[in-house]
């Protein structure tokens, strides 16, 4: 009883802080819940970054949703990258169950059925508010990563790029990158080598096999008019609670390209956009992303470096980013070094890599008097999860095993017709799901072309003309030459003929 105390004394003190905050269970002792042992998330270091991981089936994205309905009420924008489908059920009210409330019981929190306010958004043909962003808007280093290209490759998409902005030539989809590519080789070749320096055409051709392969993955949707605003992710609602953003994803899973150039071009668009926030009681915007381990799967390093460049510096613009997966090594090292708050749903020991790995993620939290962390890592359950956040003067939280509460929402995915009734109210659909192809390079290029293979044909024609005016010419003066000289001839004969008559006339008169 001394000891249950002792712990519940040491929970409540590490998690007392000034502001708000979320209050995410109870803590656990012994495989004991201790009721009213909450363990809680300030709002002020959310922007601190994070990760949610566990093996497949201990309630991660259970968790995600508790934390997003609570940022909601707090009146915290949340952007959701639903890859399983599972989570647009956070719109509709939980159904309740007698397990909820046993489990509520336990941790001494009330449990509310509530529904909140969602937006659905799709990166795909899948009903929802289209996401887009254009090829200018990357600008030349941030589509040379996404391509993965060479130094060499690299000097030549900035050459290009260059070359649209002297020319007012817009860059707005992959259609019209492939053409000024294709441009530069072919038909304007003279052109930019004499201004900008000379396109090898093998490096040129790499690109664009790179180009295809980018499309192959779908970008060829993800690249255009009219682009999303990232202050729309931003949305409150008329009482003040945050809109719940979710991407649709669940067909992009084997698009790992397609995913990570997507996060990385919104990454950087909220941290280009979103003004310096400074020391805030809470955050703007909260970004999940689960399955993570798909924006890092074949990302080039340079990606890599990109992403965690990023990480580091958004979060002065008042943004998290919680990582969703199965394991802590499938996030990078230099990532995992930024994120403050963890939690750590059970990990199973099969295998001696998976006990390894079972090591090295205990490693990563703060000790405890109170628990064997490779111990407990195995033995949680389903709910059951390591937290430790950050407190308000950005110091580990104590390490608690955790009861986590239920979602108030509906753990389940929307019928057909439920997803519909959302769309259909919707603002943005309406602003966003108009397919736009003004004229842009692609158009004027392709004019560009066809007006000089005209004015060429025209010139060809002209010297074909002055060709054959000049063959016909030639033949008349030849002919007019050979006629003359026949005439010359002619004469010359004639006058023989007449001398010579002239003199047998002569001889005939003689002889007689």
């Amino acid at each position: 009883m001394e000891k249950k105390q002792e712990f519940l004394d040491f929970i409540n003190t590490g998690n007392t802080f000034k502001g708000d905050f979320i209050t995410m269970g109870a803590a656990m002792l012994d495989g004991e819940t201790i009721t009213n042992a909450h363990v809680k998330i300030p709002l002020k270091t959310l922007n601190r970054h994070g990760l949610i991981a566990g093996a497949t089936g201990t309630g991660k994205t259970k968790t995600l949703q508790v934390i997003a309905e609570n940022l909601s009420d707090k009146g915290i924008p949340v952007l959701l990258m639903d890859m399983k489908g599972d989570l647009s059920g956070i719109a509709k009210a939980s159904p309740g169950h007698s397990k909820i409330d046993e489990r509520h019981e336990k941790i001494g929190v009330p449990f509310e059925a509530k529904d909140f306010p969602v937006e659905l958004l799709t990166l795909s043909e899948q009903n929802g508010v289209r996401l887009r962003a254009t090829v200018s808007e990357f600008g030349p280093v941030l589509f040379s990563r996404i391509l993965d290209a060479t130094v060499a490759q690299s000097g030549i998409i900035s050459i290009l790029f260059k070359y649209s902005d002297d020319n007012k030539l817009p860059l707005l989809d992959l259609k019209d990158f492939k053409k000024i590519l294709q441009y530069a080789t072919k038909e304007g070749k003279d052109e930019i080598t004499e201004e900008y320096g000379r396109i090898s055409p093998a490096s040129a051709g790499s690109i664009l096999r790179k180009v295809v392969e980018l499309e192959q993955q779908g970008a060829d949707i993800f690249f255009g008019e009219k682009s999303f605003d990232t202050e729309d992710l931003t949305r409150k609602t008329n009482d003040d609670r945050g809109v719940i953003n979710v991407i649709r994803l669940t067909d992009i899973q084997d698009r790992p390209k397609l995913f990570s150039t997507f996060m990385l071009s919104l990454l950087a668009e909220i941290y280009s956009t979103f003004p310096e926030q400074g020391d805030s009681g809470k955050p703007e915007l909260v970004i999940f992303i689960d399955e993570a381990h798909l924006i890092f799967k074949e990302a080039s390093k340079a990606l890599h470096n990109q992403i965690e460049s990023i990480v580091k510096l958004i979060r002065s613009k008042g943004v998290g980013i919680y990582f969703v997966t199965q394991n802590p090594t499938d996030i990078p090292e230099g990532v995992l070094s930024q994120l403050g708050l963890k939690i750590q749903h059970a990990l199973r020991a099969f295998t001696a890599k998976d006990r390894k790995a079972i090591k090295l993620t205990a490693e990563n939290y703060p000790d405890s008097p109170y628990y064997d962390t490779k111990s407990v890592l195995t033995s949680l359950g389903i709910g059951e999860a390591l937290v430790s956040a950050l407190d308000e003067k950005g110091r580990p939280t104590p390490l608690a095993a955790t009861m986590l509460r239920a979602p108030m929402s509906r753990m389940d995915v929307l019928t057909d017709k439920e997803l519909q009734a959302i769309n259909d109210r919707s603002e943005l659909v309406e602003k966003y799901n108009e397919v736009i192809d003004r004229e842009s390079a692609y158009e004027l290029l392709q004019g560009k072309i066809e007006k000089a293979n005209e004015t060429e044909a025209k010139e060809k024609a002209k010297t074909e003309r002055a060709k054959a005016e000049k063959a016909s010419t030639t033949k008349k003066k030849s002919a007019s030459s050979t006629q003359s000289v026949g005439s010359k001839a002619l004469i010359k004969v004639l006058t023989s003929a007449t001398v010579i008559r002239g003199v047998f006339g002569i001889l005939g008169k003689m002889l007689k």
